[in-house]
């Protein structure tokens, strides 16, 4: 049974979706700040959680970017009230791996919550145990860790899943579009400095000479390229 964590402080939103999800068969747990809700995370087994952004003791943008530095990548989705475009970037740059608008449906969210799911199960089962090596940075998909020269290097759960996107479309000209639309898996319009931003952290990983790029090529006008032999 998956089990799934709710980060939400109104009662009734909280109680809402914590009874549906569980009818829907998933065991849930409940937070209501947080710190609580970041305790949580870090200290117990999920496979999902749903974290608000307008949280008491600390912001759910601050709580995901936390369990994102403790290595920690069980996948998040922001439910939130704001829904300026710049609030998305924000969520999603943290670390969050999908971004839910109040209000919302109860059959969206228990698609989203499915989609992540489902996604995150594949890719757990797909996933190889050898290194693999793109540029200076080696890379084990299983474990989701990397290093260069033995030395480990942090990288965010976005970071690792855009790297095996480019890896199962090598030597091909990816757009921005696809990168949204596959790695973060829902119909988010892109702004050039959501995808730049994680290129750019990637090759000062990746590259020997992140500013003359020989592995992650841009393609002027069309998108990006992982050349790797």
């Amino acid at each position: 049974m998956k089990r799934i964590l709710v980060i939400e402080d109104e009662p009734d939103m909280q109680s809402g979706i914590k009874d549906n999800l569980e009818f829907e068969g998933y065991e849930v747990d409940t937070a209501s700040d947080g710190k609580e809700g970041l305790q949580k995370i870090l200290n117990d087994g999920f496979d999902l959680v749903l974290l608000d952004v307008m949280l008491p003791l600390m912001s759910g943008f601050d709580v995901c970017k936390k369990v994102r530095h403790e290595n920690n990548e069980t996948p998040i989705i922001f439910l939130t009230a704001k829904g300026e475009e710049i609030d998305k970037v924000i969520g999603l740059e943290s670390g969050g791996d999908d971004y839910l608008t109040k209000p919302f449906s109860l059959r969206e969210l228990m698609a989203r919550v499915k989609a992540v799911l489902r996604r995150t199960e594949k890719q757990t089962t797909t996933q190889k145990e050898a290194l693999i090596s793109i540029g200076k940075l080696s890379v084990n998909f299983t474990t989701y860790t990397a290093s260069v020269n033995g030395e480990e290097v942090k990288m965010t759960s976005k970071e690792f899943e855009i790297l095996q996107y480019f890896l199962k479309h090598k030597n091909a000209t990816i757009s921005r579009d696809s990168l949204l639309d596959n790695v973060w898996g829902y119909d988010f319009q892109p702004t050039a400095r959501t995808i730049d931003n994680f290129i750019l952290k990637l090759r000062h990983k990746i590259e020997e000479n992140p500013n003359e790029p020989q592995i992650i090529l841009t393609v002027h006008g069309m998108g990006y390229r992982l050349v790797s032999s």
